[in-house]
């Protein structure tokens, strides 16, 4: 096997055959190649006159594979060990299943997911938990509630099958360097979230695929475990020190379920559930988290301010961006889950509150850009309280100001970019179109956002602009809230994973620990791993 790293290959290249675009890269007869995998793709656009792809592949010849080196050792190929790339599809032995007892695992984000996976692969039965609909009802739900329907609290953008992550624009890069990730990767592929994700440096599986892969993974478990849809956990019986059962609250009522081991991976927007567990004396600490807005621009914006104005429309993706900068306050303002061609969309979970997120298909095709920006918080703007889970009440303050400012019917609050750099409110909207459902409803952003945040937000635009041109254009959109960046609270944990009540398993994004999808994910097989462990 021969590696190539850092290969500089035009945009015009053809991925879809590997061996010809490692063949065209050296110049030989392509005959010459018995196999080529692409490994790792990125693109380089720090040049606009230079854009190109930056590529790892492995490959195998006919020949001698230490002369072909010499020959071309110019262009970087080193020999590498014959990598055979495992599956990690769930092979269990049928006599191991349910063997070393049940696990029940509260939520089916990709924290809960996996821990699921990884237990019963390990001969445990997991059952999971969820408040909300298998993901081919929540869809259904969801989008009805977009066309004007019925709000459904227990099924929306935040519960149900996925997490809050189907929909989403689905990133499956993150900032965290762990083994595990490229295992996360390999089972999102395998259950159909497809083959790029294993070699994009920014892989990304879009709400459309993350609809079939989520489904494909809750038929794993069900070889080896139980996948419960509206469970809610209601609350937790403790004895001396330790989980002893839990109640869950059924569409034939409440169920009282002995269990000494619960993993906690409730998502960042469970407030009852906190709430619960506050009152049962969880140990909970107050976190830094990030509230703003979501900004909708032209994606052409976009495209030509990171390409420039003479990109190649065919062979370059949608382009995105990530920006942060430091005020004169000291205040943090960033870009968060940015959504090349995607849409604006409605991730409340409470009646009577409104909150917004960005989504995008797989092939980003969207007319619009959009991009969360985000205010840092930190438990000092919480209050005088002391409470805890006063950066969710904050959350939640926001979230029924903006309902009632835009009309108390799940419109979402909008106002031109322009006009909030002018402090006047909107009378019209101009010619970028907004792509929230179910309706916009013209409200400034000082009408809902405390006035720190508000500032904070204005202050920063034309910074951004410095740094994507036109970002701070008239027409472009600001809608909010975006409350639920993360979670405002930690469930404290030890080394060994667990709480200060034992058997309870604090896990992924809503305990504090993860920020996205592959982190929550990488978090659920952790647990999953600590458990294991304990029972060994």
């Amino acid at each position: 096997m021969v590696k190539l790293s850092g290969a500089k290959i035009p945009i015009t290249a053809d991925f879809s055959s590997p061996r010809k675009t490692v063949a065209d890269f050296f110049g030989i007869d392509i005959n010459i190649l018995t196999s080529a995998r692409l490994v790792r793709r990125s693109l380089d656009a720090r040049k606009k006159n230079d854009i190109h792809y930056v590529c790892t592949f492995e490959f195998e010849i006919k020949g001698d594979e230490r002369a072909f080196i010499r020959k071309y050792g110019s262009k970087k190929p080193v020999i590498t060990a014959d990598n055979k790339n495992e599956s990690d599809a769930m092979c269990v032995n049928p006599d191991s299943i349910g063997c070393k007892g049940k696990v029940y695992i509260i939520g089916s984000g990709p924290a809960g997911l996996f821990a699921a996976l990884t237990l019963g692969k390990a001969g445990f039965y997991p059952i999971i938990l969820e408040r909300g609909e298998c993901v081919e009802n929540r869809v259904e739900t969801v989008g009805n509630f977009w066309n004007g329907g019925v709000f459904c609290p227990e099924s929306n953008i935040q519960f149900g099958e996925g997490g809050a992550g189907t929909f989403s624009d689905g990133k499956l890069n993150s900032g965290i360097k762990d083994r595990h990730c490229s295992r996360v990767l390999k089972i999102f592929a395998e259950n159909g979230g497809g083959d790029d994700l294993l070699f994009e440096a920014k892989p990304h599986i879009g709400s459309d695929r993350l609809f079939h892969t989520v489904k494909s993974m809750r038929k794993q478990i069900e070889n080896f475990g139980e996948v419960k849809f509206r469970h809610r956990l209601t609350d937790i019986i403790v004895e001396r020190g330790a989980l002893k059962a839990i109640k869950v609250e059924t569409e034939k009522g409440e169920q009282t379920v002995d269990c000494d081991r619960l993993v906690l991976a409730v998502g960042h927007s469970a407030r009852d559930t906190f709430e619960m567990l506050k009152s049962r004396g969880l140990a909970i600490e107050p976190k830094p988290f990030a509230m703003g807005v979501r900004i909708e621009h032209p994606q052409e914006l976009i495209n030509k301010s990171q390409y420039g104005d003479r990109y190649d429309r065919k062979h370059l993706p949608p382009a995105d961006y990530k920006l942060s900068t430091h005020l004169k306050s000291g205040r943090g303002v960033f870009s968060f889950c940015m959504c090349p061609g995607g849409q604006v969309v409605a991730a409340g979970s409470e009646t009577g509150g409104i909150c917004t997120n960005g989504m995008s298909l797989s092939a980003r095709d969207g007319e619009n850009a959009n991009s969360a920006l985000l205010v840092g918080i930190s438990p000092a703007d919480f209050g005088q309280s002391g409470d805890v889970l006063a950066g969710l009440y904050l959350q939640r303050k926001i979230e029924q100001a903006a309902f009632k400012a835009a009309g108390s019917n799940y419109f979402a609050p909008i106002q031109r970019v322009g006009d909030a750099l002018k402090s006047r409110p909107s009378e019209t909207l101009g010619t970028v179109k907004p792509t929230y459902l179910p309706g916009v409803s013209l409200v400034p952003i000082w009408d809902y956002l405390p006035k720190f945040m508000a500032d904070s937000i204005i202050e920063a635009l034309p910074i951004f602009a410095n740094k994507i041109k036109g970002f701070d254009m008239a027409d472009a959109l600001l809608t909010g809230p975006e409350a639920r960046s993360s979670s405002p609270v930690r469930l404290l944990r030890n080394d060994r994973g667990v709480a200060n009540i034992g058997g309870i398993y604090p896990c992924g994004e809503g305990a504090g620990y993860a920020g996205g999808i592959m982190s929550a994910a990488v978090d659920g097989i952790k647990t999953a791993e600590k458990i294991i462990e304990s029972a060994e």
